[in-house]
């Protein structure tokens, strides 16, 4: 038997990989700690489907429906749906819900892949918000507030907006004036918090943004707490979100098969919320703080926490070192595995599950490579994200059923484009199906990809072509 995956999986867990990226239980550690090792070590056979007693996720009327009541308590909904599409699924039913085909639907440029793609399965036209990102890092820093309310007030024919909170690199900002405003025009608010489950669990943290007055929430539980990978949740709070048309969506978009180990583990993650979440997302906080004071006041490593402070991103540009070899650094040579990279630096997601052994590797490995470095100090050519939306030419379901052709990279610039340019991670479209491509996006993926960057959505792996609207 050639177990191609499964020896892979077994190969990184025998490492004792460390690890600074999702899920978050974080390789099942705090599973271990918690005492809930003996259940999963015998969830496979557990694995079930829809029988007498174990209820249907899609027509939840029993133990189902329970576990989705206790975990609306815990989170402050008034109603919580589990996933096991991921927030993908969860993106696409909310926003299909709320917007009917021909609507607006408003949203940070920043938007993860699924907003375009329900624009694309809904026939629904996107209005974006700018995005601000930090010239020195590349990091996309979300939206203003003011910028925010002009393109609602550009566009009251909206039927819904939807934002990114937090970032995800941890950014936040005035979710409740956002909120209230849209409400005063009649405007749904669904908020992408995928990267925010663990919000409620300190006053040191960013406000959930289910309490600053948003209409739908989904939140990747997987990420940030404790549940297996793909395991998701909707929250909806008030009247202004037909819960009967988002359980409709979902049926039509999310397997007919859910995984009940899926729907376990976030009843577990749900679990530990409640039971020990706040006391370990402190112990959290505190090793963070212990280890950002570590580097205060070196010169050569730039690190960034300010708001969702489980976020940490990590720079060492002033040794010339680019985020992308810092990734490869830290895993190859210290068994250190970080959730992203882009030009500038690293990106690390902490969890409740990360350990003080965790933070120790982490400081050992970057004070050797900062001393490694120190005499070798190349200065880094500058590489500037994109900030200008690209024209949109038409809609992205227009484009998606165009004819398209293939061409050179270097002949596309101008010409609108039948594809995604979309740096992974994070998954945000520099160029989606429809807008114009310009020398600025070409020069940027170049530059990129020749120091490490990862593009997703082009069909040519070698980034040679791509495919464009045919005139």
């Amino acid at each position: 038997m050639a177990n191609y995956i499964l020896k892979k999986l077994e190969d990184i867990k025998s490492s004792k990989l460390i690890s600074f990226h999702v899920p978050g239980h974080k390789m099942g550690k705090i599973f271990d700690k918690l005492g809930y090792e003996d259940i999963l070590n015998k969830i496979y056979k557990l694995d079930t489907t829809e029988i007498n007693g174990t209820d249907n996720l899609h027509n939840a009327q029993e133990i189902i429906k329970e576990s989705q009541d206790r975990a609306a308590k815990i989170f402050n909904s008034d109603k919580t749906i589990y996933l096991v599409n991921g927030s993908t699924c969860g993106i696409q039913a909310s926003i299909m819900s709320v917007c009917s085909p021909k609507s607006k639907l408003i949203t940070n440029r920043d938007c993860h892949q699924s907003v375009i793609n329900s624009c694309i399965l809904g026939d629904i036209t996107p209005v974006y918000i700018e995005s601000q990102v930090c010239t020195s890092t590349n990091i996309v820093q979300g939206v203003k507030v003011n910028d925010v309310k002009k393109v609602i007030d550009d566009n009251l024919d909206a039927e819904a907006i939807i934002l990114t909170y937090p970032t995800y690199y941890g950014i936040t900002y005035d979710l409740e004036e956002i909120c209230t405003y849209a409400h005063s025009k009649d405007i749904t608010v669904i908020i992408d918090e995928a990267h925010g489950a663990h919000l409620g669990l300190s006053d040191n943290l960013p406000k959930p943004a289910i309490t600053q007055g948003a209409d739908i929430v989904i939140q990747s539980t997987h990420k940030t707490l404790p549940a297996f990978t793909q395991s998701s949740m909707i929250h909806i709070k008030g009247n202004r979100v037909n819960e009967n048309k988002v359980l409709s969506m979902l049926r039509i978009i999310e397997s007919s098969s859910p995984s009940y180990m899926l729907l376990s583990s976030l009843e577990l993650a749900v679990d530990i919320y409640d039971k020990y979440g706040k006391d370990l997302m402190n112990e959290l906080l505190n090793l963070i703080e212990d280890f950002t004071l570590k580097f205060k006041n070196n010169k050569n490593i730039l690190i960034k926490n300010e708001y969702d402070k489980t976020k940490i991103f990590i720079s060492l540009k002033e040794l010339g070192i680019t985020g992308y070899e810092l990734d490869n650094i830290l895993r190859y040579k210290y068994n250190i595995q970080v959730e992203l990279s882009n030009y500038y630096g690293v990106l690390l997601i902490c969890t409740i599950g990360n350990t003080i052994d965790d933070f120790m590797s982490l400081e050992t490995a970057l004070q050797s490579v900062i001393s490694t470095h120190d005499d070798k100090k190349i200065k880094l050519q500058k590489i500037d994200y994109p900030n200008e939306i690209p024209i949109k030419m038409m809609n992205p379901r227009e484009a998606f059923y165009k004819n398209k052709k293939l061409v050179k990279l270097e002949n596309s610039i101008g010409k609108i484009s039948g594809e995604y340019i979309t740096p992974y991670p994070p998954g945000i479209n520099l160029v989606s199906p429809g807008e114009i491509i310009t020398q600025e996006i070409i020069t940027y993926i170049q530059d990129g990809v020749k120091n490490g960057m990862i593009i997703c959505g082009i069909k040519d792996n070698t980034l040679e072509n791509i495919e464009i609207i045919e005139e």
